[in-house]
């Protein structure tokens, strides 16, 4: 993203919907309250099918109904993004691989034909060399009756990999609900940013053509004229920068969504509603909810599932068989043309180079492996949580700040108009104050942006996005989250603690500004002239 020059650092995130005073006198600058609406909620609907065709419908209805061009950018996102799709695909691919391994508790039945022409030579046999034309046609079947758990071991790795899946799946919609929102309040944040370049342009644009009438009437220098015009030219390229910034989040926003961003756009309120109310609570619910902690516990399951699958190499094989044939001259024996068998076949490899035992070995550490997966998404997460709160509740504090000083800078570029137009202020100081002003209204549109990005961050992070948005999310009606529990495989290195950062109190800093203030030589107070003595008669 580019930066424009001379503009100010973004804030950082904040929790509720504070318009300076300045809005209200330049609402060309900011969106116009007016555009705001009270849309009605969506209520989370769940649909138990697995028809991703019907789902798409029932979505598409829901987005019909909601005038929130958020919750429409998102829900639009989240039915037909190609990473969710993918997912969703992903996961039924994985149902259907829990089915092949199932398939193995039941019989295998073959159907077997054959024709040809054999030849043998028996010494005992006379004539001893023989030539006969075979045919043949029998059904075989074959039950496995014990293979070390093995079949046990592939459903229970299959069902695992199964609901890692579906986590992926509900990661995957929270991530580009996410990343939706985040489009739709940066589209929202830099049309805001060009009207205030556009505006800073302006009136760099007036201040210069003063100039330049008063340099031609004979009454300005020239030096003033050139620092005017490099001052428009700065604001030239700030206009530049910001509009091709533009271009990068509508272009980003076509990514995610799949359609241009709506010409009617309001910022609102922010998702407030739901959030946690301190930092453990929403590490704990982050931990406790969100889906990569969840899929990644469930790739560990598939894991030690089949680590286990492997001990299997060490234990026979044991199969029931039966089969029955009809045909002429069967097997090559002269005249047979029915055969019938019922066996149970044992195989047991004893030596096999010692490929068994590495095997074994290797699972072990992919296991631990995925151990060490779990706890570092949840360290992962768990930081992200945390980052995300802690904004919210930092930019509204810096909002408070943010809108004294535009307000402050806004009445000091005022005065020092005033001052110019009568000589006591110089034009340097009066392009300074100007540019001063559109870098603290750019300060705090990206603060006011910033906040509602921390919102939804926070929600994302706790698996809780989609429901506060009101999104119809594609519900596969098997995996119930409620129902899941980590238990003894949740994460063992991801502790949940305060981290309490030492700052100095603010008090403190006022009292160590108070005594530098006393400390240093100030200039003495100029002492009231003495009254005149009545003048003598």
């Amino acid at each position: 993203m580019r930066a424009g020059i001379g503009g100010g650092r973004p804030a950082g995130p904040w929790i509720r919907e504070r318009r300076p005073r300045y809005a209200m006198r330049r609402s060309r600058l900011i969106e116009n309250a007016s555009l705001s609406s009270n849309p009605g909620s969506l209520s989370m609907t769940v649909s138990h099918t697995l028809t991703f065709t019907l789902l798409i419908a029932a979505s598409t209805a829901a987005l019909a109904q909601t005038d929130d061009p958020l919750k429409a950018a998102a829900q639009k996102a989240i039915q037909t993004n190609p990473e969710v799709t993918a997912r969703f695909n992903a996961f039924r691919a994985a149902g259907n691989e829990v089915d092949v391994a199932r398939g193995a508790y039941y019989p295998r039945v073959d159907l077997n034909a054959d024709i040809g022409r054999s030849r043998d030579s028996i010494d005992s046999r006379s004539p001893k060399d023989q030539s006969l034309s075979r045919t043949g046609m029998g059904v075989s079947l074959t039950q496995l009756l014990w293979d070390g758990r093995l079949t046990q071991t592939e459903v229970s790795r299959f069902g695992h990999a199964r609901s890692s899946r579906y986590f992926e799946f509900v990661e995957a919609t929270e991530q580009t609900a996410l990343e939706a929102s985040r489009a739709y309040y940066d589209v929202l944040r830099f049309r805001r940013l060009v009207l205030l370049a556009e505006d800073n342009y302006v009136q760099h644009k007036v201040s210069h053509d003063q100039i330049q009438n008063r340099f031609k009437a004979g009454v300005g220098r020239g030096v003033d004229v050139e620092q005017a015009a490099a001052r428009l030219a700065l604001a030239e390229t700030n206009l530049s920068t910001e509009t091709a910034n533009l271009h990068d989040v509508v272009a980003r926003y076509q990514r995610v969504v799949g359609e241009a961003p709506p010409e009617q756009a309001v910022l609102g309120n922010g998702l407030t509603q739901g959030l946690p109310a301190s930092t453990s609570e929403v590490q704990t619910q982050a931990t406790l909810r969100n889906a990569s902690i969840s899929a990644a516990v469930e790739n560990l399951r598939a894991l030690r599932s089949q680590s286990e699958g492997q001990r299997s190499a060490f234990q026979p094989r044991i199969e029931a068989r039966a089969r029955g044939n009809e045909g002429h001259n069967l097997n090559g024996l002269q005249d047979q043309r029915r055969e019938a068998a019922a066996e149970v076949v044992l195989s047991w490899n004893l030596f096999n180079g010692g490929s068994d035992q590495a095997r074994v070995r290797q699972f072990a550490d992919l296991v631990t492996q995925a151990s060490d997966l779990r706890d570092r998404t949840c360290r992962d997460t768990r930081q992200t949580a945390a980052i995300a709160f802690n904004d919210t509740l930092k930019l509204v504090e810096q909002l408070r700040y943010l809108e004294r000083n535009v307000v402050a800078i806004e009445r000091a570029r005022d005065a020092y108009r005033q001052q110019f137009e009568i000589g006591q202020r110089s034009l340097l100081d009066l392009l300074n104050a100007e540019n001063e002003v559109y870098t603290a209204r750019r300060a705090y549109a990206n603060a006011e942006h910033e906040l509602r990005i921390a919102y939804v961050r926070t929600h994302a992070a706790t698996n809780t996005l989609t429901a506060a948005l009101g999104l119809s999310r594609i519900d596969t009606g098997v995996l119930p989250e409620g129902d899941w529990r980590a238990g003894d495989d949740a994460a063992a290195r991801c502790p949940i603690t305060d981290a309490p950062l030492a700052t100095t109190p603010r008090s403190e800093l006022d009292a160590r500004a108070k005594a530098l203030a006393d400390a240093r030589p100030g200039v003495a107070p100029i002492a009231a002239p003495a009254p005149k003595p009545p003048a003598s008669r």
